[in-house]
């Protein structure tokens, strides 16, 4: 005997599914998203209202000096622009050579192309601590240390980035490269003409978590930097905070400095949230 389910009771089924699904998926949001918001709340507060027991949501006067007094405590300009450079390049630095390297694995034949691919993603088991005394001596050699270029080099390349754009390049079907090959379309002209402009996705992806990272890179820039004029955002958040401390730390500047910090990474997460999720979840659809 079959039985058949009322389409009635389906929907009313999908609808009650969605709705709670709904409901956690806000009430989680708003979880999230409460320290945020109280750093962009207190970062209008006097200091009187942040260490006000019991604790006040909003302010009573909004404080939006606390913006231009931490822009001038510290020369917050130059720790934004050296962020910005840095963050920026090798963002741009990884995406060429990731996709380069992933395209190679993913589509090219070569003697012991995936011995050499599993070699270079082994790499990522390799703690960061590990390698930090090993590249610093190499900066100190290549005389990098406390510049920019020293920030930058050593990140322009990664085994995860690579992982990732091979990962997403191994769907493409094979079609695509046999009808370039056809009309004349050389091995470079299939990368940059078709697989790159496909590939948006999977870009956006590693655009996002690349910038994300070095944008809030902290340990790295205090071993190599040392010069003020060179030190980028997280470092100058520490070094604000350890310039305002006294008998009470003036937290209302520290998160006004927070606040000015997290606007470029809202940006940059609004501009390509439609294609990071798409990349994440194409990346693993294939061995």
């Amino acid at each position: 005997m079959i039985v058949t389910i009322p389409r009635l009771h389906t929907r009313r089924s999908t609808f009650l599914g969605n709705l709670v699904a709904g409901l956690f998926l806000s009430i989680l949001g708003i979880f999230w998203m409460t320290p945020f918001l109280w750093m962009v709340l207190a970062s209008v507060k006097s200091l009187g209202e942040i260490y006000q027991m019991p604790p006040s949501l909003l302010p009573t006067v909004f404080h939006w000096e606390n913006y231009r007094e931490v822009w001038t405590t510290v020369p917050f300009g130059i720790f934004f622009r050296n962020s910005s450079i840095v963050a920026i390049t090798v963002t741009l630095g990884q995406i060429v050579t990731c996709s380069m390297a992933g395209y190679s694995f993913a589509r090219l034949r070569f003697p012991g192309r995936d011995q050499i691919f599993l070699s270079y993603l082994g790499t990522l088991m390799i703690p960061f601590p590990v390698l930090m005394i090993p590249v610093f001596i190499l900066m100190q050699d290549l005389g990098l240390v406390d510049t920019l270029q020293g920030l930058i080099l050593p990140s322009i390349f990664s085994a995860w980035g690579t992982f990732l754009m091979r990962q997403f390049m191994l769907t493409f079907p094979k079609e695509l490269e046999d009808a370039a090959k056809i009309d004349g379309c050389s091995v470079f002209g299939i990368y940059w003409r078709i697989f790159m402009p496909l590939s948006m996705p999977v870009i956006a992806t590693l655009g996002i978590f690349t910038f994300l990272a070095h944008w809030n890179d902290f340990l790295w820039p205090l071993i190599m930097i040392s010069s003020v004029d060179n030190k980028t955002l997280p470092l100058g958040l520490a070094m604000l905070q350890a310039r305002l401390q006294a008998i009470e730390i003036p937290w209302q500047l520290v998160m006004a400095a927070a606040t000015f910090s997290i606007i470029p990474i809202l940006i940059i997460f609004v501009a390509g949230q439609k294609y990071y999720v798409r990349g994440i979840v194409l990346s693993g659809l294939k061995g």
